[in-house]
């Protein structure tokens, strides 16, 4: 499976944001998830400092993760994609 990646650095905080969410839709399976591609990522030499999963929900765009990066992302809307990572 191909996960979309957008790799970011602001205010000097090296970020990720994958767009995935966990098969079963609750936060401990997200947590699970988001842990699993922070380790992905870093082992493909990407500095991951925050992160977050986006995802979509009742028709609009959720985020889950860190939660100043989640208001930041909020504010902002979901990045442009860099990376992709196969899990």
């Amino acid at each position: 499976m191909r996960i979309d990646v957008a790799h970011l650095q602001a205010q000097g905080i090296n970020f990720a944001v994958f767009a995935a969410d966990a098969s079963d839709g609750t936060n401990q399976g997200r947590q699970k998830l988001l842990g699993q591609l922070m380790a992905k990522a870093r082992r493909n030499n990407l500095r991951v400092d925050k992160a977050a999963l986006a995802f979509q929900q009742s028709g609009r765009t959720t985020f889950f993760g860190t939660p100043d990066l989640v208001r930041y992302l909020s504010s902002r809307g979901v990045p442009r994609w860099t990376h992709t990572l196969d899990i």
